[in-house]
Protein backbone atom coordinates (compact mmCIF):
# COMPACT_ATOMS: atom_id res chain seq x y z
CA UNK A 1 0.00 0.00 0.00
CA UNK A 2 2.70 2.17 0.91
CA UNK A 3 4.75 1.61 -2.48
CA UNK A 4 1.43 2.30 -4.49
CA UNK A 5 0.67 5.46 -2.42
CA UNK A 6 4.63 6.82 -3.27
CA UNK A 7 4.10 5.17 -6.44
CA UNK A 8 0.97 8.03 -6.96
CA UNK A 9 2.64 10.63 -4.49
CA UNK A 10 5.56 10.14 -7.31
CA UNK A 11 3.11 10.23 -10.43
CA UNK A 12 1.04 13.34 -9.16
CA UNK A 13 4.38 15.15 -8.33
CA UNK A 14 6.03 14.28 -11.81
CA UNK A 15 2.57 15.93 -13.41
CA UNK A 16 2.66 19.28 -11.43
CA UNK A 17 5.97 19.68 -12.10
CA UNK A 18 5.02 19.51 -15.92
CA UNK A 19 1.96 21.74 -15.54
CA UNK A 20 3.94 24.56 -13.43
CA UNK A 21 6.57 24.21 -16.43
CA UNK A 22 3.87 24.25 -19.17
CA UNK A 23 2.61 27.55 -17.21
CA UNK A 24 5.95 29.15 -16.83
CA UNK A 25 6.70 28.57 -20.52
CA UNK A 26 3.11 30.51 -21.35
CA UNK A 27 4.07 33.07 -19.46
CA UNK A 28 7.47 33.43 -20.59
CA UNK A 29 5.89 33.71 -24.47
CA UNK A 30 3.52 35.72 -23.40
CA UNK A 31 6.35 38.34 -21.57
CA UNK A 32 8.05 38.71 -25.14
CA UNK A 33 4.64 39.07 -26.68
CA UNK A 34 3.19 42.89 -27.21
CA UNK A 35 0.51 42.69 -24.85
CA UNK A 36 -3.56 42.53 -25.27
CA UNK A 37 -5.54 45.25 -24.27
CA UNK A 38 -9.64 45.57 -24.59
CA UNK A 39 -10.97 46.82 -28.21
CA UNK A 40 -12.65 49.23 -26.58
CA UNK A 41 -16.32 50.40 -27.28
CA UNK A 42 -15.41 52.79 -30.55
CA UNK A 43 -14.49 49.94 -32.78
CA UNK A 44 -15.96 51.84 -36.32
CA UNK A 45 -17.50 48.88 -38.13
CA UNK A 46 -17.41 48.87 -42.02
CA UNK A 47 -20.49 50.99 -42.45
CA UNK A 48 -19.06 53.49 -40.20
CA UNK A 49 -15.88 54.15 -41.87
CA UNK A 50 -14.85 56.82 -44.84
CA UNK A 51 -14.77 54.75 -48.24
CA UNK A 52 -10.64 56.26 -47.42
CA UNK A 53 -9.68 53.73 -45.33
CA UNK A 54 -5.60 53.63 -46.37
CA UNK A 55 -2.92 54.11 -44.21
CA UNK A 56 -2.90 57.79 -44.20
CA UNK A 57 -5.32 59.09 -41.66
CA UNK A 58 -4.68 62.83 -42.03
CA UNK A 59 -6.10 63.01 -45.36
CA UNK A 60 -9.70 61.52 -46.63
CA UNK A 61 -10.16 61.65 -50.20
CA UNK A 62 -12.39 64.12 -51.30
CA UNK A 63 -11.25 66.64 -48.74
CA UNK A 64 -9.29 69.50 -49.16
CA UNK A 65 -8.24 70.38 -45.63
CA UNK A 66 -5.84 68.09 -43.29
CA UNK A 67 -6.47 67.02 -39.58
CA UNK A 68 -6.12 69.24 -36.84
CA UNK A 69 -3.65 68.14 -34.97
CA UNK A 70 0.17 67.55 -35.05
CA UNK A 71 0.71 65.15 -37.70
CA UNK A 72 3.10 61.99 -36.95
CA UNK A 73 4.73 58.91 -38.95
CA UNK A 74 3.98 55.77 -37.05
CA UNK A 75 5.67 52.55 -37.92
CA UNK A 76 7.12 49.69 -37.49
CA UNK A 77 7.50 46.03 -38.22
CA UNK A 78 5.29 42.76 -36.97
CA UNK A 79 8.05 39.87 -36.26
CA UNK A 80 7.37 36.16 -34.55
CA UNK A 81 8.85 35.43 -31.57
CA UNK A 82 12.09 34.22 -33.60
CA UNK A 83 12.35 37.58 -34.45
CA UNK A 84 11.20 36.31 -38.40
CA UNK A 85 9.25 39.00 -40.03
CA UNK A 86 5.41 38.34 -40.70
CA UNK A 87 4.09 39.38 -44.29
CA UNK A 88 0.34 40.02 -45.60
CA UNK A 89 -0.62 41.03 -42.60
CA UNK A 90 -3.46 43.71 -41.96
CA UNK A 91 -2.79 46.26 -39.41
CA UNK A 92 -5.67 48.81 -38.84
CA UNK A 93 -5.70 51.91 -36.45
CA UNK A 94 -8.40 54.13 -34.93
CA UNK A 95 -8.23 56.70 -32.26
CA UNK A 96 -10.24 60.31 -31.85
CA UNK A 97 -9.49 63.10 -33.14
CA UNK A 98 -8.20 66.08 -32.10
CA UNK A 99 -11.32 67.21 -29.68
CA UNK A 100 -11.56 63.84 -28.32
CA UNK A 101 -14.52 62.66 -30.66
CA UNK A 102 -14.50 58.67 -32.45
CA UNK A 103 -15.91 58.31 -35.44
CA UNK A 104 -18.52 55.67 -34.32
CA UNK A 105 -22.05 56.39 -34.40
CA UNK A 106 -22.46 55.55 -29.95
CA UNK A 107 -20.02 58.43 -29.68
CA UNK A 108 -22.82 60.86 -28.81
CA UNK A 109 -21.46 63.54 -26.72
CA UNK A 110 -21.87 67.19 -28.47
CA UNK A 111 -18.33 67.55 -29.74
CA UNK A 112 -17.76 68.14 -33.39
CA UNK A 113 -15.94 65.86 -35.78
CA UNK A 114 -12.86 66.71 -37.65
CA UNK A 115 -14.24 65.73 -41.06
CA UNK A 116 -10.83 66.21 -42.69
CA UNK A 117 -9.57 63.19 -40.17
CA UNK A 118 -10.07 59.47 -41.31
CA UNK A 119 -10.32 58.08 -37.93
CA UNK A 120 -9.26 54.40 -39.23
CA UNK A 121 -6.94 53.35 -41.22
CA UNK A 122 -5.13 50.06 -42.74
CA UNK A 123 -1.56 48.81 -43.43
CA UNK A 124 -0.59 45.20 -44.90
CA UNK A 125 3.05 44.27 -43.63
CA UNK A 126 5.53 43.79 -46.63
CA UNK A 127 7.97 40.65 -46.55
CA UNK A 128 9.81 43.24 -44.27
CA UNK A 129 6.88 43.23 -41.75
CA UNK A 130 7.02 46.55 -41.47
CA UNK A 131 4.09 48.80 -41.36
CA UNK A 132 3.49 52.49 -41.75
CA UNK A 133 0.76 55.52 -40.71
CA UNK A 134 0.43 58.83 -40.86
CA UNK A 135 -1.36 59.83 -38.53
CA UNK A 136 -1.84 62.90 -35.47
CA UNK A 137 -0.53 62.75 -32.25
CA UNK A 138 -4.09 61.13 -30.05
CA UNK A 139 -6.25 63.28 -28.70
CA UNK A 140 -7.60 62.99 -25.40
CA UNK A 141 -10.87 60.99 -24.32
CA UNK A 142 -12.83 61.88 -21.05
CA UNK A 143 -11.26 59.51 -18.76
CA UNK A 144 -8.68 58.16 -20.81
CA UNK A 145 -4.61 58.97 -20.94
CA UNK A 146 -4.04 59.66 -25.27
CA UNK A 147 -3.90 56.05 -26.88
CA UNK A 148 -4.28 54.42 -30.65
CA UNK A 149 -5.96 51.40 -30.98
CA UNK A 150 -4.23 48.53 -32.69
CA UNK A 151 -5.66 45.51 -34.33
CA UNK A 152 -3.71 42.80 -36.34
CA UNK A 153 -5.47 40.26 -38.36
CA UNK A 154 -4.50 37.44 -40.83
CA UNK A 155 -7.19 37.31 -43.21
CA UNK A 156 -9.79 38.08 -40.86
CA UNK A 157 -8.43 36.02 -38.32
CA UNK A 158 -8.06 38.26 -35.77
CA UNK A 159 -4.38 37.58 -34.00
CA UNK A 160 -4.10 41.13 -31.65
CA UNK A 161 -5.88 44.08 -30.59
CA UNK A 162 -3.89 46.60 -28.56
CA UNK A 163 -3.37 49.88 -27.62
CA UNK A 164 -0.34 52.82 -28.14
CA UNK A 165 0.90 55.07 -25.63
CA UNK A 166 2.79 57.96 -25.36
CA UNK A 167 5.50 57.39 -23.85
CA UNK A 168 6.31 60.33 -20.59
CA UNK A 169 2.75 61.74 -21.18
CA UNK A 170 2.06 62.48 -17.11
CA UNK A 171 -1.83 61.30 -17.96
CA UNK A 172 -0.48 57.44 -18.15
CA UNK A 173 0.00 56.97 -14.41
CA UNK A 174 -3.87 57.79 -13.92
CA UNK A 175 -4.94 55.47 -16.73
CA UNK A 176 -7.02 52.35 -15.58
CA UNK A 177 -5.54 50.31 -18.95
CA UNK A 178 -2.24 51.49 -18.91
CA UNK A 179 -1.79 50.84 -15.14
CA UNK A 180 -2.43 47.30 -15.48
CA UNK A 181 1.07 46.76 -17.23
CA UNK A 182 4.38 46.12 -16.12
CA UNK A 183 6.84 48.08 -17.12
CA UNK A 184 8.37 45.87 -19.62
CA UNK A 185 5.08 44.69 -20.69
CA UNK A 186 4.19 49.12 -21.40
CA UNK A 187 7.62 48.88 -23.45
CA UNK A 188 6.20 47.39 -25.98
CA UNK A 189 3.36 49.97 -26.39
CA UNK A 190 5.20 53.00 -25.73
CA UNK A 191 5.62 55.69 -29.00
CA UNK A 192 8.65 57.67 -28.81
CA UNK A 193 8.69 60.63 -30.74
CA UNK A 194 11.65 61.55 -32.92
CA UNK A 195 12.25 64.24 -35.01
CA UNK A 196 12.91 63.76 -39.04
CA UNK A 197 13.01 65.22 -41.91
CA UNK A 198 9.20 64.65 -42.59
CA UNK A 199 7.70 65.33 -39.09
CA UNK A 200 7.96 63.31 -35.89
CA UNK A 201 8.52 59.97 -35.91
CA UNK A 202 7.37 56.72 -33.33
CA UNK A 203 8.48 53.55 -34.25
CA UNK A 204 6.57 50.54 -32.14
CA UNK A 205 7.43 46.69 -33.34
CA UNK A 206 4.58 44.42 -32.84
CA UNK A 207 5.68 40.70 -31.37
CA UNK A 208 3.24 37.73 -32.01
Amino acid sequence: MNKISKSRRSILSGLAVTIGGLIFLRGAKASNSTPRATEGPFYPTESMRTQDIDNDLVKVQGNNHKAIGEVITLEGTIKDQNGAPLNGLRIEIWQCDLNGKYLHTEDTRTVMYDQSFQGFGHDITGPDGRYSFRTIKPGKYPGRTPHIHVKVLDSKRELLTTQFYEANNPENIKDSLFRRMSDDQAEFVLMRYLPADHGEVATVNIVL
